[in-house]
């Protein structure tokens, strides 16, 4: 196990600095700079350039790429020039909101599809399980802006059993109250992403079932009298998670950013929210930390499923 977990650090290094690059090359192929919006009628031009020496952007692009790695290594991104705040503080303000709703939403997704797969491949070419196959293909297809635009009105607005916006009514207090005020606030939000995130998880599932139920050390426990639901349970579902808990860390990252549409739709003051106010204001330093952070979560969920998959299924450990 520890091999697997070592060998699998050592293979983020790499793409940890190729991630860092293509950060960096990406933030600086954007028009303008972080001062652009500071430009006006009455700008003094001669002040601005002061700005762009001060913050190293006349320096040579390799000195500017070794400048900003090192401070991010110390976890300094430098100021949001449109929030007039540490870009450290600002994301950790916003990462707990995005870390809860997308937990909650992760629990829903699973608690949806697994159930979701487990009947329709029990009952392959029914009626039930066509309903759920276009089910999946619709959600699956449809833009998830427009659901969420449709869940909103409904409701929030026509029938008003959910709020459209923020983490916690102004008038609560009190740590309890808070926090199913908190709740209150992410419940819309994440059963409409998982509403649209069975697709990946069914699919899985369903197509694992059927699989293992054609296997020959399942008719072989049938010839042997074991029950249905005994060979079910035991050796069918068993074998047909595994690709599920190798999916679960793409998952993960797959919610995290999902969250960008579902945060800024349903008013949500998450990272998601963030990320799109940086692009509007052209807040540089903002957008290069979402963006760094979010390829790291996607390596780390990469290395999370590896390392999931090593524990279920014994054969990677002994490669």
């Amino acid at each position: 196990m520890w091999k697997v977990i070592i060998r699998r650090l050592l293979i983020m290094i790499p793409q940890l600095f190729i991630l860092s690059v293509m950060v960096f090359v990406l933030a600086k192929m954007m028009p303008g700079d972080p001062f652009g919006g500071l430009i006006g009628p009455n700008t003094d031009p001669k002040q601005l350039e002061a700005l762009r020496e001060a913050a190293g952007l006349n320096d040579p692009w390799w000195q500017q790429y070794i400048n900003w790695v090192q401070n991010a290594f110390h976890g300094d991104f430098g100021m949001s020039y449109t929030m007039k705040q540490p870009v450290t503080t600002l994301i950790g303000s916003r990462m707990v909101n995005t870390f809860w709703l997308s937990l909650l939403a992760m629990i829903l997704t699973y608690l949806l599809a697994i159930p979701m797969a487990i009947s329709a491949a029990r009952r392959e070419g029914s009626w039930w399980d066509r309903v759920l196959l276009i089910y999946n293909s619709v959600t699956f297809g449809i833009p998830a802006y427009v659901v969420y635009l449709l869940f909103i009105f409904i409701f929030g607005f026509t029938l008003g059993w959910f709020p459209t916006g923020g983490t916690v009514s102004p008038s609560v207090t009190g740590f309890f109250p808070v926090l199913m005020s908190k709740l209150y606030h992410m419940i819309l939000p994440a059963i409409t992403m998982a509403l649209l995130g069975t697709t990946a998880i069914f699919t899985y599932l369903r197509s694992g079932i059927l699989d293992e139920q054609g296997q020959d050390y399942v008719k072989t426990a049938r010839a042997k009298g074991v029950t249905e639901n005994r060979v079910f349970s035991r050796h069918i579902l068993r074998n047909a998670l595994l690709p599920i808990a190798a999916n679960f860390g793409f998952v993960i990252t797959g919610l995290l950013g999902g969250a960008i549409f579902a945060e800024t739709i349903f008013g949500y003051p998450g990272l998601g929210q963030l990320f799109i106010t940086a692009i509007t204001g052209r807040d540089y330093s903002v957008i290069t930390a979402l963006i760094l952070l979010n390829g790291l979560l996607a390596l780390f969920g990469a290395m999370l499923s590896d390392i999931i998959m090593a524990i279920v299924d014994p054969r990677i450990r002994i490669e």
